[in-house]
């Protein structure tokens, strides 16, 4: 019971105590008092303030910089994304400008005849031996391709099928050392044999002592031998060597084709070597 009562007595106290405050104020009496309150409190009041202000912007910059990461990432993978397609792109259109000019290299030589119209063929592998000069390419026996055809770019002569496979050629290359071309220079139609040389350009032997040979002068295949058709490009000469104790005078070719870079080449499939030419192919290296 003294508990009830005391607990009345608080509630009575601090109910008459509000209702006189609030006459009080009412009545403006305690206007000096909430004006001293109010000036003590203001200090307080304005540092809360500005440590809310700041922890807003703490936590405003905090998101903000969750969404800016959150859209770089994005933005990255978008600028990734654009890159490999862009590359990607690019390697297509410089595989259709090659495929091009190989069609077009067809279109111009009508007299040559190309599996399906042209055959061509992407390089698989590259020979690992410094005496054999070859590549590879994804043609073989089931597409009609057999030892001794003629191999081509639209820049020139590649070389010839060495062995074959069902799905897959071996190319000797005019730079390989057993490789002889029978050639003449454009310019006086002078012959002689265009040999590869391991690790060097390839030279063209035989050439008459007194016969005039300049450095840029165009060599082409000369169709003699039977080996290859007539008037495909080899290279241009860039050095002449001539001693006048020798019978003749060689003079180093450079190769049109770029075999660093070969990616494409053509088979010419209608041109057939003459009798006995595969089976030398077949025992070179």
């Amino acid at each position: 019971m003294n508990r009830v009562s005391d607990r009345s007595l608080v509630f009575y106290f601090l109910a008459a105590a509000s209702i006189v405050l609030l006459v009080l104020s009412s009545s403006g009496l305690l206007a000096p008092v909430e004006g001293a309150l109010n000036q003590a409190a203001r200090p307080f009041l304005i540092l809360f303030n500005g440590l809310g202000r700041q922890i807003n912007n703490v936590l405003t910059t905090a998101r903000d910089l969750a969404t800016l990461r959150y859209r770089n990432q994005q933005l990255q993978t978008l600028a990734d994304t654009l890159l490999v397609e862009n590359l990607r792109l690019k390697e297509v259109e410089v595989e259709n400008e090659r495929l091009r000019q190989l069609l077009r290299f067809a279109q111009l030589n009508p007299t040559y005849e190309y599996r399906g119209g042209q055959v061509i063929a992407r390089v698989i592998s590259r020979g690992t031996s410094n005496y054999l000069a070859t590549i590879a390419i994804d043609l073989g026996s089931e597409h009609g391709i057999q030892p001794g055809m003629p191999v081509i770019t639209e820049r020139g002569l590649v070389g010839r099928i060495h062995k074959v496979w069902p799905t897959s050629s071996t190319v000797l290359l005019i730079t390989d050392p057993s490789s002889g071309v029978p050639a003449l220079i454009q310019r006086n139609r002078l012959v002689g044999v265009v040999t590869g040389r391991a690790g060097d350009l390839p030279v063209m032997d035989y050439i008459p002592q007194d016969a005039t040979v300049s450095v840029g002068d165009l060599v082409i295949t000369s169709g003699l031998g039977g080996k290859f058709p007539k008037n495909l490009v080899i290279g241009q000469v860039v050095e002449v060597y001539q001693r006048d104790y020798e019978m003749f005078q060689r003079a180093v070719l450079r190769p049109t084709v770029d075999f660093d870079r070969l990616e494409f080449v053509l088979v010419i499939t209608n041109f057939r070597p003459l009798p006995g030419q595969p089976e030398e192919l077949e025992s070179v290296g």
